[in-house]
């Protein structure tokens, strides 16, 4: 007889905890209100907000390090990658190589830091005559000592090209799996970066949202003995997982080799699921900057302090992009993509 998956349980709390390979997961979700013609938040609006260190839970929503417009400017990474999941509102990218861009509302960029790159991700408000609601993943993969000191550079993953699975259980009732990376039923995400620990499938990333129809089932596969798999279950009333109920919001551990069933309340439910191969190589970190040694660290350090990873080229720290533009994507070698 098949006994629970469940390895361990505990309450959800911002940042969610991770495993290796992964380092950090942070979750945003926030109310934001009508924006101004800069595209940040009216003056009005800001009583109980303490600027440049916004992270209240309580309130209804966070500046983060912005002074006007939400979001994180510009701030260095070194030696893991990214893999930022616009859920729901936009995001504004640029950073030190060139690179500029704006994605939302379901595109996902990933990110691989390498030897270093500065970047800044605002959260422009670019409707004025409504509010603008929010909700971002930024999942922090680590890099292999191999793939360290590789260039750094990013790609996006426009959400109309990411697969998605639907999947009815016996009652009809829908299961819909976002593939940001991984295989599902014989589905399989795009390409990550070349030099990310996805790249390789032996690793058995998989990074996957998953929204569940209110009394939905929904089955995970087995995977190989070393994976490390956690799920997330962060929005919703209650789950059933392998006949033990939660109701509340909670982070599992879960033994990837065994099967695990996934049973919904009465309301729309929605999960992270975050799994692999652990890279099981030393851990050295500062911050935003992660090496293997003490001596790697100090070098990293001491490279950004001399170059600031190819400064800072863009007028603003909070550098957001013109109202009317679309979904783009510019590249450090120039090329552009316009969605």
């Amino acid at each position: 007889m098949k006994t629970h998956s469940i390895l361990g349980a505990e309450p959800l709390a911002a940042p969610f905890k991770t495993e290796d390979p992964f380092m950090f997961c942070a979750y945003h979700k926030d109310a934001y209100p009508k924006g101004n013609e800069s595209l940040g938040v009216n003056k009005d609006r800001l009583a109980g907000h303490s600027m440049g260190s916004d992270f209240d839970p309580q309130l209804d929503f966070r500046m983060y390090h912005g002074s006007n417009v939400p979001g994180f400017p510009y701030h260095p990474h070194s030696g893991f990658e990214t893999v930022t999941i616009a859920v729901e509102g936009a995001v504004d990218h640029s950073d030190s190589l060139g690179g500029a861009g704006r994605f939302m509302n379901g595109d996902v960029q990933w990110l691989t830091a390498g030897k270093g790159v500065q970047h800044s991700e605002m959260f422009p408000l670019l409707h004025t005559d409504k509010d603008n609601p929010f909700e971002l993943f930024q999942i922090w993969l680590n890099l292999p000592s191999k793939s360290k000191k590789v260039d750094a550079h990013y790609k996006m993953l426009w959400s109309e090209d990411i697969p998605v699975v639907e999947l009815k259980d016996e009652k009809g009732k829908l299961a819909k799996v976002k593939v940001v990376a991984g295989t599902l039923n014989g589905t399989k995400a795009l390409d990550p970066n070349p030099n990310s620990w996805a790249a390789d499938p032996e690793n058995e990333i998989a990074i996957w949202t998953i929204k569940l129809e209110a009394g939905a089932t929904f089955t995970l596969p087995s995977a190989s003995k070393a994976v490390n798999r956690n799920i997330y279950f962060h929005e919703g009333t209650e789950l059933t997982i392998d006949g033990q109920l939660l109701n509340s919001h909670a982070r599992l551990k879960l033994d990837a080799t065994q099967t695990t069933t996934i049973e919904n309340g009465d309301e729309e439910a929605s999960i992270l699921l975050l799994q692999g191969k652990p890279i099981g190589e030393p851990v050295v970190q500062y911050g935003p900057f992660v090496a293997n040694t003490e001596q790697e660290l100090h070098e990293t350090m001491a490279l950004y302090r001399q170059t600031e990873f190819g400064g800072w080229p863009w007028p603003m720290r909070e550098q957001v992009w013109d109202k009317n533009k679309g979904r783009f994507a510019k590249f450090a070698d120039g090329t552009e993509v316009v969605k």
